[in-house]
């Protein structure tokens, strides 16, 4: 049982570094609410869901390849600018549900999904640091044990998930518009600095 409140932790050790999908779930959170940036987060988890198949099947190999590499940080860099712009753009209307009209839950879950699935990170990081992990349990463990630990790094990063989403819906209520605006612009600059870092790396991938 310890060892499977180990790979929990791991889990939310795991998403709780800031970065694209948390810096969106802030932002979803303040305008829409608790389902909007919750649902950010499962999309994401998705995501990782399919990486990790991914590593189980063994065919990493095609997303090293350098097409694939480029492809994927040129898509996430139009990603993230697009959002942080966006982000920014609406800074200064008012907090309500109006901003998230045409928005839908669905629409949250998948913009979570697509930020997770076209972040070379989250690949970096599915094929190299959860397969090191996944090498060392296999051996260690039988494949009963090997999905259930693999499943308790999901219950970290499920718990994280609904951690962000109350965190970001509290926000929506206790601070005033003028804040949230400001943390709304913060957010927006720090996804077009994700995408310009993403950007950068596809241009190196092609030139150099």
């Amino acid at each position: 049982m310890n060892i499977f409140f180990g790979y929990v932790f791991l889990g939310i050790s795991l998403a709780a570094p800031i970065g694209p999908v948390n810096a969106a779930q802030l932002t979803k959170g303040i305008y829409g609410g608790f389902f909007h940036a919750w649902l950010v987060g499962l999309g994401a988890m998705l995501a990782d869901a399919i990486y990790m198949f991914i590593v189980y099947m063994g065919v990493s190999q095609f997303l090293e390849t350098q097409f694939m590499q480029t492809l994927l940080w040129s898509f996430g860099c139009f990603v993230l600018i697009y959002t942080g712009v966006d982000s920014i753009l609406n800074a200064k209307k008012e907090i309500d549900m109006k901003y998230i009209k045409g928005r839908t839950l669905t629409k949250s879950f998948l913009y979570g999904f697509l930020l997770s699935i076209t972040n070379p990170l989250s690949i970096l990081f599915w094929l190299g640091i959860f397969g090191s992990v996944l090498v060392e349990t296999v051996s260690t463990y039988d494949m009963n044990h090997v999905i259930l630990y693999s499943l308790a790094i999901f219950v970290g990063l499920f718990i994280w998930d609904v951690t962000m989403a109350l965190v970001a819906s509290s926000f929506r209520r206790l601070l005033k518009t003028k804040v949230i605006g400001l943390i709304s612009i913060i957010s927006g600059l720090s996804l077009i600095g994700f995408g310009l870092y993403f950007g950068v790396q596809a241009i190196n991938l092609m030139f150099f």
